[in-house]
C-alpha cells in the first residue's frame, strides 16, 4: 500500500498510486513500508540477468500486479532491440576503485529510458485494474532527457496522450530535436519561455487544480505523470543499483557483504533517491554522494540544512541538472523523519510561500549519516572530461563528468577508499559540443554546426554513435509550439480539443 507524504490521502494500492501519478491534493506517494532483503537473499540474485533482477525487486513493490504481468512488462521494456547492450546497464571499470554505471544504452541515450520504457506498461495495467474508462493524459515537465524518453515510451500506446513541456532555449539542440521530431499519433512537445522549475511548478499546480481536472473529466480525460513524481517511474531505477552491486560481486571486485559508494549527478533527486531506497532495502551502501552543477541548491541544503531556491538560475553544460526545486527530496525527508507528515507540510508550505525552508537538527543529523555532497563548476566539468579521456580513453557526458569531479573532491576530502560506482547518466553524443570542446579546445568547434560536431566526436570516441541519435538532423520537425508559462493550461485544452462545457 502507498501513502501520501503529506498525510492528506487514503492508503492506495500500487496500481492506483501509479495511475494517479501524484497525490491529488499535493504530495507524493511512497510505500507504507519499504520491503527488506537479507544478505542471503541479495547474494542469491548473483548470476541473474538484468531482467531477472528487475522481476525480483519490482515484485516486492507491486503487490496488486501478478507475477505474469510484471514479467510481461519487463520483457516488453528490456528487449534486445530496445537496448544496445545485453546487460542493459553495464559497468565500465575506470580503475581499481572507480566504476561507471552506464545507464544510457536505451533508445534515447539517457538513463531515463530504463524507467520510461517500462512505466507505460505499468500504467496501462494500472488503468485496467482501476476500471478507468477515460483516456489518460500524461503531462511531463523535462529539463532535457525525460521528455524524449517519455515521448518514446508512450508513443502510440492505446488510451493515452502525452504532452511534454521543456524550457525554451534551455536544453541542448540534440535534446530539443529528439523531442520535436517525435512522431506518433498521441505525442506533443511544447517549449515554454522560462526554466525547468517553471514547467514543473505549472504541471504540479495543474494536478492539484480541481476545477481544471473536472473540465478534463467532463471531456473524457484524466491526468497522470511520467516524471519521477510518479512512483511507477521511480521504482524501476532501484533495480540498477542492485544490478551494479551484483555485477561487482560477479566480477570479484568486491567480497559478499562489502559496502560500496554510489555517486549520482542529480537535479530532481529521483535518481539518488532510488539508490537510497536500495540501501534501505538492505543493499550494502557506505555513502551516497550527491553531485550538483553550479545550480547547487542540493549541495547547499545538505551542508546547511537550509533549502533555498531564491538564487540565480544558471544555464549550464549539464542542463538536465539545471533545477532549483528538487521534487523527490520531499519523499526522502518524509522517510528519514519517520513519516512525519506535519513537518513535510510545514516545510513544503514554507518553500512555496518564501522559497526556502530549514530542517530541524535531528533531520540534519540523519541526512549527514546517509549523504555526502559537492558540486562541480563549468570549468571543472570540462576538465573532468579531458582528464578521464586522457587517462583511460573513455569519454563521459557532461553530467557524468560532474559526478566524477564531485567524487574526486570527496575522495580528496575524506580519503575513503571504498569502491565507488558513478552513474553515467547520458551518452556523450547528446552533449557533443561541450564534450568535444573539453577534449579538443573551444577553437576546434568554433563555427561548426551541431551535427558536424557530432561527427567529429564519433571520430575520436571508441563507442559508435548511439543508434537513437543517427540521422536526427534528417528527420522533420513536427512540434514547433512555444508558449508562456501562464498559457500551459490553454495549450493542454487546445491539444485535447476540450471545452469548458463537455466534450468538444
Amino acid at each position: 500500500m502507498y501513502i501520501s507524504t503529506r498525510g492528506n490521502f487514503r492508503k492506495v494500492p500500487a496500481s492506483e498510486a501509479i495511475k494517479l501519478g501524484m497525490v491529488p491534493a499535493g504530495g507524493l506517494f511512497v510505500p507504507a513500508e519499504t520491503p527488506a532483503l537479507s544478505t542471503e537473499e541479495i547474494l542469491a540474485m548473483r548470476g541473474s540477468s538484468y531482467q531477472g533482477t528487475a522481476e525480483r525487486i519490482i515484485s516486492l513493490f507491486l503487490n496488486d500486479f501478478t507475477e505474469e504481468e510484471i514479467k510481461g512488462c519487463i520483457a516488453r521494456a528490456y528487449r534486445d532491440d530496445n537496448f544496445d547492450h545485453p546487460q542493459v546497464a553495464p559497468l565500465y571499470r575506470l580503475n581499481e576503485q572507480t566504476f561507471f554505471l552506464e545507464l544510457w544504452h536505451g533508445p534515447t541515450a539517457a538513463f531515463k529510458d530504463i524507467a520510461l520504457q517500462i512505466m507505460p506498461h505499468f500504467l496501462s495495467l494500472a488503468v485496467g485494474k482501476m476500471g478507468v474508462k477515460r483516456e489518460m493524459v500524461i503531462l511531463v515537465a523535462t529539463s532535457g532527457d525525460t521528455g524524449k524518453a517519455a515521448l518514446e515510451g508512450f508513443k502510440n500506446v492505446p488510451g493515452t496522450k502525452i504532452i511534454v513541456f521543456y524550457p525554451y532555449n534551455g536544453v541542448s539542440k540534440i535534446q530539443e530535436l529528439q523531442m520535436t521530431t517525435t512522431d506518433g499519433s498521441n505525442t506533443s512537445a511544447i517549449a515554454v519561455r522560462g526554466n525547468f522549475d517553471d514547467c514543473q511548478s505549472a504541471i504540479k499546480d495543474i494536478f492539484a487544480d480541481e476545477n481544471f481536472n473536472q473540465i478534463l473529466a467532463a471531456n473524457g480525460y484524466e491526468l497522470s505523470s511520467a516524471n519521477s513524481i510518479n512512483w511507477g517511474r521511480l521504482l524501476p531505477q532501484i533495480v540498477y543499483y542492485f544490478r551494479a552491486y551484483l555485477d561487482l560481486l560477479e566480477q570479484e571486485e568486491i567480497a559478499p557483504g562489502e559496502k560500496i559508494n554510489f555517486t549520482v549527478p542529480t537535479g530532481n533527486f529521483g535518481n539518488i533517491l532510488a539508490a537510497w531506497y536500495a540501501q534501505r532495502m538492505g543493499l550494502p551502501i557506505n555513502k551516497l554522494i550527491c553531485a550538483s552543477n553550479e545550480n547547487k541548491v542540493l549541495t547547499d541544503f545538505f551542508r546547511s540544512g537550509i533549502y533555498d531556491r531564491n538564487r540565480e538560475f544558471k544555464q549550464t553544460r549539464s542542463p538536465s541538472m539545471d533545477i532549483l526545486i528538487s521534487s523527490n527530496l520531499e519523499r526522502f525527508l518524509f522517510e528519514i523523519t519517520g513519516h512525519d507528515a506535519e513537518k513535510i507540510n510545514r516545510w513544503m508550505a514554507d518553500l512555496k510561500e518564501t522559497g526556502r525552508f530549514e530542517v530541524d537538527p535531528a533531520t540534519k543529523e540523519a541526512m549527514d549519516e546517509i549523504m555526502a555532497c559537492d558540486y562541480a563548476s563549468e570549468e571543472e566539468t570540462l576538465s573532468a572530461i579531458k582528464e578521464i579521456y586522457h587517462a583511460a580513453g573513455y569519454i563521459p557526458d557532461t553530467h557524468t563528468a560532474v559526478g566524477y569531479k564531485v567524487y574526486r573532491k570527496y575522495l580528496q576530502r575524506t580519503g575513503d577508499s571504498t569502491k565507488t560506482v558513478i552513474d553515467a547518466t547520458a551518452s556523450p553524443y547528446k552533449f557533443s559540443g561541450s564534450v568535444l570542446e573539453a577534449i579538443k579546445g573551444s577553437a576546434f568547434i568554433q563555427g561548426k554546426g551541431e551535427f558536424e560536431i557530432l561527427e567529429g566526436l564519433s571520430k575520436i570516441n571508441p563507442v559508435p554513435l548511439h543508434f537513437g541519435l543517427r540521422d536526427l538532423d534528417k528527420k522533420p520537425v513536427l512540434h514547433r509550439t512555444v508558449c508562456e508559462q501562464k498559457e500551459i493550461r490553454e495549450q493542454i485544452k487546445t491539444i485535447l480539443g476540450v471545452s469548458n462545457m463537455g466534450r468538444a
